[in-house]
């Protein structure tokens, strides 16, 4: 039986008719910055952010899947590394919590995760009493025997170095959907995992990683672990959820693909981007 997830749509690749603000989304800001507009505008923080992602290669969609940094703890359980939380006073005098910090020398924060709604998430507020334990949403079939909720192991993924679904080359990578920012109350955020000896590569710039620049490379060592790299899954364009070798569509095989509108993102070509995170609600 093959492992592929999610089943191919039989939507167009265009749909036709969205109006409102959706129909608004992507617009250009400025040179190397852009505009989402999908959600809600009311609350504290946005404006422009630089961040790290998962580069968008094709499509409709208008950057890249901004990189969830991990780390694993002594027993081998994955987690999501959360900005570190301080209180800001604000010009008008109100104070207000914010979540960044530095990781491999770049500056991380909250904002990266402010599109698409996200920056409404109960745990996407900074000061959010969350969980960032990295845990068991599924999604693909080798995750089957994965108790749903429970926390991911390195040890989960021990035959990633030759695992296969049937889509593109076996060996690529191992991937599997989960959740983080998990809270008693309220959605967690959704993020996809992916297990890969690539990882290691593009951390040492091996072979045809040479090209990637020093300081993503630095960003990399520090953000990966234990050949692991996760993104949040929520496609740039208009918010849909992507899956990496989800699909046979051409140029999407070994990367990760957005069924909904054809948008494609390669985890192996991380890039540095702008663009004009949302408010989140405070």
């Amino acid at each position: 039986m093959s492992d592929k997830y999610p089943p191919e749509s039989g939507r167009r690749r265009f749909v036709k008719g969205v109006v409102g603000s959706s129909a608004l989304s992507a617009v250009a800001a400025s040179s190397g910055m852009v505009l989402n507009t999908a959600t809600s505008t009311q609350g504290v923080g946005g404006g422009s952010v630089e961040y790290v992602g998962i580069r968008n290669t094709d499509g409709p969609a208008p950057r890249g899947l901004p990189i969830v940094p991990l780390r694993t703890t002594d027993d081998g359980t994955l987690e999501g590394v959360w900005p570190e939380v301080e209180t800001k006073t604000r010009r008008d005098g109100t104070e207000v919590k914010v979540a960044e910090t530095e990781i491999g020398g770049f500056p991380y924060s909250s904002k990266w995760f402010q599109y698409c709604g996200v920056q409404t998430l109960p745990g996407a507020q900074p000061g959010a009493d969350a969980d960032n334990t990295l845990r068991v949403k599924g999604g693909y079939q080798w995750a089957r025997p994965l108790e749903t909720g429970s926390p991911v192991s390195v040890d989960d993924f021990d035959n990633y170095e030759e695992w296969g679904n049937g889509v593109g080359d076996d060996g690529i990578g191992m991937p599997l959907n989960v959740t983080w920012r998990n809270v008693e109350e309220g959605r967690a955020l959704s993020v996809e995992l992916l297990r890969s000896t690539e990882v290691s590569k593009m951390v040492a710039g091996e072979g045809e990683y040479g090209n990637l620049p020093g300081d993503v490379r630095e960003f990399l060592d520090a953000a990966t672990t234990e050949d692991c790299i996760a993104w949040l899954d929520k496609c740039t364009h208009f918010c849909c959820t992507p899956g990496f070798k989800s699909s046979d569509y051409p140029g999407a095989e070994n990367a990760v693909y957005c069924q909904c509108h054809q948008s494609i993102y390669d985890p192996f070509t991380p890039v540095k981007q702008q663009f004009v995170a949302l408010p989140r609600v405070d």
